[in-house]
Protein backbone atom coordinates (compact mmCIF):
# COMPACT_ATOMS: atom_id res chain seq x y z
CA UNK A 1 0.00 0.00 0.00
CA UNK A 2 1.23 3.89 -1.11
CA UNK A 3 1.17 5.87 1.83
CA UNK A 4 -2.47 7.44 0.49
CA UNK A 5 -3.95 3.64 0.30
CA UNK A 6 -2.70 2.99 3.88
CA UNK A 7 -4.12 6.02 5.78
CA UNK A 8 -7.76 5.10 4.28
CA UNK A 9 -7.03 1.25 5.83
CA UNK A 10 -5.86 2.85 9.05
CA UNK A 11 -8.65 5.67 9.17
CA UNK A 12 -11.50 2.49 8.14
CA UNK A 13 -10.41 0.03 11.02
CA UNK A 14 -10.25 2.79 13.27
CA UNK A 15 -13.92 3.68 13.03
CA UNK A 16 -14.50 -0.01 12.88
CA UNK A 17 -13.26 -0.30 16.48
CA UNK A 18 -13.35 3.15 17.97
CA UNK A 19 -17.03 1.97 19.03
CA UNK A 20 -19.11 1.13 21.93
CA UNK A 21 -18.73 -2.44 21.67
CA UNK A 22 -14.90 -1.90 22.49
CA UNK A 23 -16.00 -1.30 25.96
CA UNK A 24 -17.00 -5.02 26.14
CA UNK A 25 -14.05 -6.61 25.88
CA UNK A 26 -11.62 -3.89 27.36
CA UNK A 27 -10.34 -2.25 30.89
CA UNK A 28 -11.78 1.40 30.12
CA UNK A 29 -14.86 -0.48 31.28
CA UNK A 30 -14.13 0.11 34.72
CA UNK A 31 -13.68 3.79 34.36
CA UNK A 32 -16.91 4.04 32.48
CA UNK A 33 -18.81 2.60 35.63
CA UNK A 34 -18.54 6.43 36.87
CA UNK A 35 -19.70 9.87 35.63
CA UNK A 36 -17.72 12.13 38.04
CA UNK A 37 -14.30 13.37 36.86
CA UNK A 38 -12.50 12.57 39.58
CA UNK A 39 -13.72 8.88 39.90
CA UNK A 40 -12.93 8.11 36.40
CA UNK A 41 -9.93 9.56 36.65
CA UNK A 42 -8.80 7.36 39.81
CA UNK A 43 -10.04 4.18 38.69
CA UNK A 44 -8.83 4.97 35.30
CA UNK A 45 -5.32 5.24 36.88
CA UNK A 46 -5.34 2.05 38.89
CA UNK A 47 -6.61 -0.25 36.43
CA UNK A 48 -4.38 1.32 33.52
CA UNK A 49 -1.66 0.54 36.35
CA UNK A 50 -2.26 -3.16 36.47
CA UNK A 51 -3.10 -3.92 32.12
CA UNK A 52 -0.77 -6.13 31.13
CA UNK A 53 -1.44 -9.86 30.92
CA UNK A 54 -4.57 -11.47 30.74
CA UNK A 55 -7.53 -8.81 29.75
CA UNK A 56 -9.84 -11.06 31.89
CA UNK A 57 -7.71 -11.20 34.22
CA UNK A 58 -6.58 -7.32 34.42
CA UNK A 59 -10.91 -6.52 34.54
CA UNK A 60 -11.71 -8.99 37.55
CA UNK A 61 -8.53 -7.38 39.46
CA UNK A 62 -10.25 -3.96 38.10
CA UNK A 63 -13.49 -5.11 40.01
CA UNK A 64 -11.80 -5.71 43.11
CA UNK A 65 -9.96 -2.91 43.19
CA UNK A 66 -13.57 -1.23 42.84
CA UNK A 67 -15.18 -3.12 45.82
CA UNK A 68 -11.46 -2.48 47.91
CA UNK A 69 -12.80 1.45 47.66
CA UNK A 70 -16.55 1.08 47.96
CA UNK A 71 -16.86 1.77 44.44
CA UNK A 72 -16.37 5.71 45.00
CA UNK A 73 -12.63 6.06 44.12
CA UNK A 74 -12.61 9.96 44.86
CA UNK A 75 -13.89 9.48 48.24
CA UNK A 76 -11.88 6.61 49.51
CA UNK A 77 -8.47 8.52 48.11
CA UNK A 78 -9.43 11.54 49.97
CA UNK A 79 -10.10 9.69 53.26
CA UNK A 80 -7.62 7.16 52.92
CA UNK A 81 -5.35 6.21 56.51
CA UNK A 82 -2.94 3.76 57.39
CA UNK A 83 -6.45 1.98 58.94
CA UNK A 84 -7.39 1.44 55.82
CA UNK A 85 -4.60 -0.48 54.37
CA UNK A 86 -5.91 -3.56 56.64
CA UNK A 87 -9.13 -3.53 52.90
CA UNK A 88 -6.36 -4.30 50.56
CA UNK A 89 -5.28 -7.32 52.19
CA UNK A 90 -4.28 -10.25 49.68
CA UNK A 91 -4.66 -7.97 46.41
CA UNK A 92 -2.49 -8.61 44.07
CA UNK A 93 -1.82 -8.35 39.84
CA UNK A 94 1.08 -10.27 38.51
CA UNK A 95 4.11 -7.88 40.73
CA UNK A 96 1.60 -5.43 41.94
CA UNK A 97 0.26 -6.21 45.09
CA UNK A 98 -1.16 -4.53 48.41
CA UNK A 99 1.80 -2.65 49.30
CA UNK A 100 1.71 -1.23 46.13
CA UNK A 101 -1.94 -0.60 46.34
CA UNK A 102 -1.08 1.23 49.59
CA UNK A 103 1.22 3.49 48.23
CA UNK A 104 -0.48 4.24 45.38
CA UNK A 105 -4.02 5.38 47.45
CA UNK A 106 -1.31 7.85 49.31
CA UNK A 107 0.10 9.07 46.66
CA UNK A 108 -2.87 9.69 44.59
CA UNK A 109 -4.75 11.48 48.42
CA UNK A 110 -1.24 13.49 48.09
CA UNK A 111 -1.77 14.24 44.55
CA UNK A 112 -5.16 15.60 45.03
CA UNK A 113 -4.87 17.57 47.67
CA UNK A 114 -1.30 19.14 47.24
CA UNK A 115 -1.13 19.56 43.30
CA UNK A 116 -4.76 20.21 42.15
CA UNK A 117 -5.58 16.86 40.74
CA UNK A 118 -3.94 14.32 38.23
CA UNK A 119 -4.82 16.82 35.01
CA UNK A 120 -2.62 19.35 36.66
CA UNK A 121 0.29 17.16 37.26
CA UNK A 122 0.54 16.24 33.60
CA UNK A 123 -0.64 19.33 31.88
CA UNK A 124 1.53 21.80 33.52
CA UNK A 125 4.80 19.09 32.66
CA UNK A 126 3.87 19.19 28.95
CA UNK A 127 5.96 20.42 26.30
CA UNK A 128 4.24 22.08 22.71
CA UNK A 129 5.04 18.89 20.69
CA UNK A 130 4.73 15.92 23.61
CA UNK A 131 3.24 14.32 26.67
CA UNK A 132 6.13 12.02 27.80
CA UNK A 133 8.07 15.14 29.58
CA UNK A 134 4.92 15.33 31.57
CA UNK A 135 5.23 11.64 32.28
CA UNK A 136 8.12 11.45 33.74
CA UNK A 137 7.56 14.46 35.48
CA UNK A 138 4.74 12.74 36.69
CA UNK A 139 6.33 9.90 38.15
CA UNK A 140 8.87 12.02 39.99
CA UNK A 141 5.95 14.07 41.71
CA UNK A 142 4.02 10.78 42.25
CA UNK A 143 6.75 8.84 44.09
CA UNK A 144 7.05 12.32 46.04
CA UNK A 145 6.37 10.64 49.62
CA UNK A 146 8.66 7.77 51.38
CA UNK A 147 7.91 4.25 49.52
CA UNK A 148 9.07 1.13 48.80
CA UNK A 149 11.02 1.30 46.22
CA UNK A 150 9.68 -1.75 44.26
CA UNK A 151 6.64 0.52 43.40
CA UNK A 152 8.17 2.49 40.87
CA UNK A 153 8.47 0.16 38.42
CA UNK A 154 4.43 0.40 38.17
CA UNK A 155 4.89 4.08 36.49
CA UNK A 156 7.49 4.09 33.64
CA UNK A 157 9.66 7.04 32.54
CA UNK A 158 9.54 7.38 29.03
CA UNK A 159 12.76 9.69 29.40
CA UNK A 160 14.60 6.66 30.39
CA UNK A 161 13.81 4.88 26.93
CA UNK A 162 10.14 3.50 28.14
CA UNK A 163 7.06 3.13 25.44
CA UNK A 164 4.82 3.64 28.78
CA UNK A 165 2.15 1.60 26.96
CA UNK A 166 -0.05 1.70 29.99
CA UNK A 167 0.14 5.49 31.09
CA UNK A 168 -0.16 6.92 27.12
CA UNK A 169 -3.06 4.52 27.02
CA UNK A 170 -4.52 6.26 30.41
CA UNK A 171 -3.86 9.58 28.65
CA UNK A 172 -5.77 8.66 25.68
CA UNK A 173 -8.95 7.34 28.05
CA UNK A 174 -8.56 11.05 29.38
CA UNK A 175 -7.54 13.28 26.66
CA UNK A 176 -9.25 11.70 23.61
CA UNK A 177 -12.94 12.61 22.85
CA UNK A 178 -13.87 10.26 20.28
CA UNK A 179 -17.47 11.45 19.86
CA UNK A 180 -18.79 7.41 19.97
CA UNK A 181 -18.08 7.30 23.93
CA UNK A 182 -15.22 5.07 24.22
CA UNK A 183 -12.54 7.51 25.22
CA UNK A 184 -13.67 9.92 27.71
CA UNK A 185 -12.21 13.36 26.73
CA UNK A 186 -12.34 14.89 29.95
CA UNK A 187 -8.95 16.66 30.04
CA UNK A 188 -9.64 20.10 27.80
CA UNK A 189 -5.87 21.23 29.20
CA UNK A 190 -3.83 19.05 26.86
CA UNK A 191 -4.48 18.75 23.11
CA UNK A 192 -5.48 15.05 21.59
CA UNK A 193 -2.22 16.17 19.01
CA UNK A 194 0.58 15.56 21.95
CA UNK A 195 -1.19 12.09 22.69
CA UNK A 196 1.36 9.08 22.18
CA UNK A 197 0.16 5.64 21.04
CA UNK A 198 0.35 3.10 23.58
CA UNK A 199 3.03 0.40 22.14
CA UNK A 200 2.71 -3.15 22.67
CA UNK A 201 3.32 -6.30 21.39
CA UNK A 202 -0.09 -5.94 19.01
CA UNK A 203 0.59 -2.20 17.66
CA UNK A 204 4.02 -2.71 17.51
CA UNK A 205 3.42 -5.66 15.96
CA UNK A 206 1.31 -4.88 13.39
CA UNK A 207 2.90 -1.73 12.78
CA UNK A 208 5.75 -3.52 12.03
CA UNK A 209 3.97 -5.41 9.40
CA UNK A 210 2.51 -2.40 7.43
CA UNK A 211 5.68 -0.68 7.48
CA UNK A 212 5.62 2.28 9.65
CA UNK A 213 7.61 1.14 12.46
CA UNK A 214 11.24 -0.19 11.92
CA UNK A 215 12.49 -0.60 15.16
CA UNK A 216 12.33 -4.25 16.77
CA UNK A 217 12.12 -3.33 20.48
CA UNK A 218 8.85 -1.75 21.99
CA UNK A 219 10.75 0.87 23.89
CA UNK A 220 10.45 4.88 23.88
CA UNK A 221 12.84 4.90 20.68
CA UNK A 222 10.26 2.87 18.49
CA UNK A 223 7.41 5.01 20.18
CA UNK A 224 8.84 7.87 18.92
CA UNK A 225 9.15 6.58 15.61
CA UNK A 226 5.77 5.37 15.62
CA UNK A 227 4.01 8.46 17.16
CA UNK A 228 5.94 10.28 13.88
CA UNK A 229 4.38 8.11 11.68
CA UNK A 230 0.78 8.68 12.88
CA UNK A 231 1.02 12.06 12.99
CA UNK A 232 1.79 12.19 9.44
CA UNK A 233 -1.67 10.55 8.56
CA UNK A 234 -3.37 12.81 11.29
CA UNK A 235 -1.77 15.29 13.31
CA UNK A 236 -4.35 16.25 15.54
CA UNK A 237 -5.90 13.28 16.68
CA UNK A 238 -2.79 10.53 15.82
CA UNK A 239 -3.77 8.09 18.68
CA UNK A 240 -6.95 7.02 16.96
CA UNK A 241 -4.86 4.64 15.01
CA UNK A 242 -4.14 2.93 18.22
CA UNK A 243 -7.84 1.63 17.89
CA UNK A 244 -6.69 -0.04 14.11
CA UNK A 245 -3.47 -1.35 15.01
CA UNK A 246 -4.80 -3.23 18.18
CA UNK A 247 -7.83 -4.18 16.21
CA UNK A 248 -5.66 -6.03 13.43
CA UNK A 249 -3.58 -7.48 16.22
CA UNK A 250 -5.78 -8.89 18.61
CA UNK A 251 -8.97 -9.30 16.99
CA UNK A 252 -7.61 -10.30 13.61
CA UNK A 253 -4.72 -11.97 13.98
CA UNK A 254 -3.83 -9.51 11.13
Amino acid sequence: MNKKELKEFLDEKAAQYNTLDFIETDPIQIPHKFSVKEDIEISGFLIATIAWGNRTSIINNGNKLLQIMGNSPFDFVQNYTEAHKKFLNGFVHRTFNEDDLHYFFKALQNIYANHNGLENVFAQNRTESSLQPGISAFKKTFFGLPHLLRSQKHVSDPLKNSAAKRINMFLRWMVRNDTTGVDFGLWDSISPSLLSCPLDVHSGGIARKLKILKRKQNDGKALNELDAALRRFDPLDPVKYDFALFGLGAFERF
